[in-house]
């Protein structure tokens, strides 16, 4: 099986595991289901880590509101005392106004952080470095895990406008966010290997070889953005040894023009006659008495 190592840019992202004889409509339709995938599950972290701090999410329609304003204008939490996590909690106001305030203790405040933890671990950039690729079984898993962990705590679900229950539900709604231009579209996304477009209709082996046992790297790119830069010849850590090569060098050389010593004139290899002498048996000649 081919190695498909993902990139975004310059940021290496995760592994694909593909055959030289899969197609490419079939590994790009793959490698963007991952990649959104990754990013659901980063999301999903954030609002559980809001979640252990302020609570759940309120209302749309309170947002930003201070409590004497939804006095005011007669709004109502309608989970205000359904949507309670167990064993109690602590209030803890939201400063931005968008959650209930309502912080699970901390015990379970420990178990969505250590979910959390573990859930970024099983997606994180590190498996690139163990060669593990990644699956959609791996995203199945990690969001079950999460799904468990906020179950745990919120026994009686989130409320159905919750960020969170959205996700896990595949409800999300992401228009007019910094996210949404994250999220890659099959359709309007490309592949590039050595500075080529991947066109679909063609298969892996058209651009690998039939060597199943490769391992590339490939970019991906929206539509439209042109081609991605191309690999640099040397990694970062080749790049800095050569660098420190180079410094040691130039501080050699400055040494060497800021010495005005000419000891090394009395040395033999200096010594303008010594060939001379010895053709004439001269050398190694002492004057001692005997």
């Amino acid at each position: 099986m081919v190695l498909l190592h993902v990139k975004r840019g310059d940021e290496g992202l995760f592994l694909v595991q593909a055959s030289v004889g899969d197609p490419v409509e079939d590994v790009l339709g793959n490698t963007v289901t991952l990649h959104n995938g990754r990013l659901k599950v980063h999301r999903i972290c954030q609002g559980m880590e809001q979640l252990a701090d302020h609570g759940y999410t309120l209302p749309p329609e309170m947002h930003g509101l201070t409590s004497d304003q939804i006095v005011d204008l007669k709004l109502k939490d309608e989970h205000e005392h359904t949507c309670i996590p167990s064993s109690g909690y602590i209030q803890n106001s939201d400063p931005c106004g968008r959650r209930c305030g309502r912080q699970p203790v901390e015990k379970m405040r420990e178990v969505l952080h250590k979910t959390i933890k573990e859930a970024k671990a099983m997606i994180s950039k590190e498996l690139l470095g163990s060669g593990t690729p990644l699956t959609e079984q791996h995203l199945y898993d990690t969001l079950e895990m999460l799904r468990g962990a906020v179950t745990i705590v919120y026994p009686m679900g989130l409320p159905v406008y919750d960020p969170i229950r959205q996700e896990l539900e595949n409800r999300e709604d992401l228009t007019g966010t910094q996210d949404l231009k994250m999220v890659m579209d099959a359709g309007m996304t490309q592949l590039w290997f050595a500075g080529k477009e991947m066109q679909c209709g063609k298969k892996l082996i058209d651009y690998f070889g039939r060597n199943e046992k490769s391992k590339v790297v490939v970019k991906l790119q929206k539509r439209g953005d042109g081609a991605p830069g191309r690999e640099p010849a040397l990694t970062e850590e080749q790049r800095r040894t050569l660098m420190a090569a180079e410094f040691r060098r130039r501080e050699e050389l400055k040494k060497l023009e800021e010495c005005d010593d000419d000891v090394h004139l009395d040395s033999p290899w200096a010594d303008n006659h010594q060939l001379h002498r010895s053709f004439q048996g001269l050398n190694n000649i002492s004057w001692k008495p005997h």
